[in-house]
């Protein structure tokens, strides 16, 4: 399924189970992941950050409170999922740093040079083309600005390889289904994760999409990935 349309109906359907079902689904490790990768961010003191197939606004929301004084604007395909992403905001009292808006990762609404950092969690294995929006990323961060990608991966440990595999295919569909009542959701997930191409082969993309100094790491054995760029001096032409 990487029908742009599909995969957003598939969102829309499940937004509000998608929440309770990540942290379940991975035990609660997920906000780890996502609090790693905002140090990670952070560390680069960016100003405006743009999170792109924000979700529920997770990361945005993470990234809210370890960099105060960023402005953070999410953008994704399923307005439902947006929805509930600015119940969650309000809530925090995070209205002033975090604005939500529905947009497509394929065609970034922003001109180039508009933001220091570019964000996306467990989003980019989603993208009806890949390459494409991973320009459109680059496309839209100031050059020296940074590139963070947070997603799944497959593990590389043969025991830890098998264990997912098994949970993977055998415990998300099946409990997906009876939580969420969507009949491919959380078939899908899995299997898109096993078809992207992680590791080595999804930074050397990154250095093809045109970002520099590269780098990875892995999470839990190699469960989720940080992938990571900065976009090249000079690299956009002077308007």
């Amino acid at each position: 399924m990487n029908d742009q349309n599909a995969v957003t109906e598939m969102f829309d359907g499940i937004s509000s189970h998608y929440d309770f079902l990540n942290h379940l689904l991975s035990f609660g490790i997920d906000r780890r992941w996502r609090r790693k990768t905002s140090k990670r961010v952070a560390k680069r003191h960016p100003m405006e950050i743009l999170d792109v197939a924000t979700g529920t606004a997770d990361l945005a929301i993470r990234m809210a409170k370890d960099m105060p004084d960023s402005v953070i604007l999410g953008i994704d395909l399923s307005k439902k999922m947006l929805e509930l992403g600015e119940e969650k905001i309000q809530k925090k009292n995070l209205t002033r740093q975090i604005h939500l808006q529905a947009a497509s990762a394929l065609a970034i609404p922003f001109p180039d040079n508009s933001f220091d950092a570019v964000t996306v969690a467990f989003g980019v294995r989603n993208f009806s083309d890949l390459k494409a929006g991973l320009r459109e990323m680059v496309r839209v961060c100031r050059d020296d600005g940074m590139i963070a990608i947070l997603e799944f991966s497959y593990p590389t440990n043969g025991l830890v390889k098998r264990l997912y595999r098994w949970y993977s295919r055998r415990c998300i569909p099946r409990i997906g289904r009876k939580i969420a009542k969507h009949p491919t959701a959380y078939s899908y997930l899995p299997s898109s994760v096993e078809a992207f191409p992680s590791g080595e082969a999804f930074e050397t993309i990154l250095k093809e999409v045109g970002l520099i100094d590269t780098g990875r790491k892995a999470f839990s054995g190699g469960i989720a990935t940080l992938y990571y760029g900065f976009v090249p001096i000079n690299s956009h032409p002077i308007q």
